[in-house]
């Protein structure tokens, strides 16, 4: 029997706790807003019997679990990703077969711009994906078809995917007014459809550390990693980039971070990090930081 292994992933909303395993395990993304919805799944009902369980998420390769306040995701997260290794080590399924009467999510895109006049964000109002991609052209997203039917259109440049959205690079050849219709109606239309959107074999390039990597870190990266995560992050998350701790040099107290999606060759991105992230650490680290370097994804 297949042994499942369940990791915690936070993300940028702090009442939603992503739990991801290491195999996919069901076709398309459901959402459960209480038990009654959850009927199909035996799971999703075991976790609604959780107090403090508002809405279930449910895709191939990830569980979401939104809270309600009563309590911190720190009292009670551990517990849960047992439960639901269990669960899955069990041999139990996730979704019945009668999938057409479980709750399918109704597919939303809706399209932001970013401080990068060069990239618009197109937000989807579920999850697809746990990890951060990043494809430059049409070789890079060999394994992520979404990818690959993006670039040929004649003006996309680069693609950016992140959990619920899409950023898109255009050529200066194209005007968002012109072309951000047809881009958001593509997604939309090619996810309501089902079609795969990252292939499990995917590689992925300059990739977050792992938890356990970041333990093996001295001690101001931990903390530099830390106050990225925590502080600036999230910020860049909802211009459609990322923002990725490279390397920090003790000699020089230089500290490397890579610039995806929106952020990558943003004109404002060297004066973010000049005056916002580089001002931070110094400020958070005393007499660590001299300086902040952003290398381009």
């Amino acid at each position: 029997m297949k042994e499942f292994s369940v990791s915690i992933q936070p993300t940028n909303n702090t009442t939603i706790l992503k739990f991801v395993h290491t195999a996919s395990v069901t076709n398309g993304s459901y959402e459960y807003n209480n038990i009654d919805e959850a009927k199909n799944s035996l799971l999703a009902q075991q976790l609604f019997y959780l107090p403090f369980v508002k809405k279930v998420y449910i895709t191939a390769n990830f569980i979401a679990i939104e809270r309600y306040d009563i309590v911190e995701w720190n009292d009670v997260q551990d517990e849960v990703a047992t439960e639901i290794e269990r669960y899955l080590n069990d041999g139990n399924q996730i979704i019945t077969s009668e999938q057409t009467s479980a709750k399918k999510v109704a597919i939303e895109i809706y399209a932001e711009s970013t401080p990068n006049p060069s990239v618009m964000k197109f937000v989807a109002n579920k999850m697809f994906t746990s990890q951060t991609f990043e494809f430059k052209n049409i070789d890079e997203a060999k394994n992520a078809p979404i990818a690959i039917e993006l670039f040929k259109f004649p003006f996309v440049k680069e693609v950016f995917i992140s959990e619920n959205y899409i950023s898109a690079t255009k050529f200066d050849i194209a005007e968002w007014s012109d072309i951000g219709q047809e881009i958001r109606s593509f997604i939309r239309e090619y996810i309501v459809a089902g079609k795969t959107i990252i292939s499990e074999n995917v590689t992925v390039q300059k990739q977050e550390i792992s938890i356990k990597n970041v333990e093996q870190l001295d001690d101001i990266s931990q903390q530099i990693i830390s106050i990225l995560d925590e502080y600036v992050k999230p910020a860049v998350a909802s211009d459609g980039g990322n923002i990725q701790f490279e390397s920090y040099n003790e000699s020089n107290k230089t500290v490397n971070v890579i610039l995806q999606g929106a952020c990558s060759g943003c004109p404002s991105s060297t004066m973010t990090l000049k005056n916002g992230i580089e001002n931070m650490l110094k400020e958070m680290i005393p007499n660590k930081i001299d300086s902040v370097i952003a290398i381009n994804g």
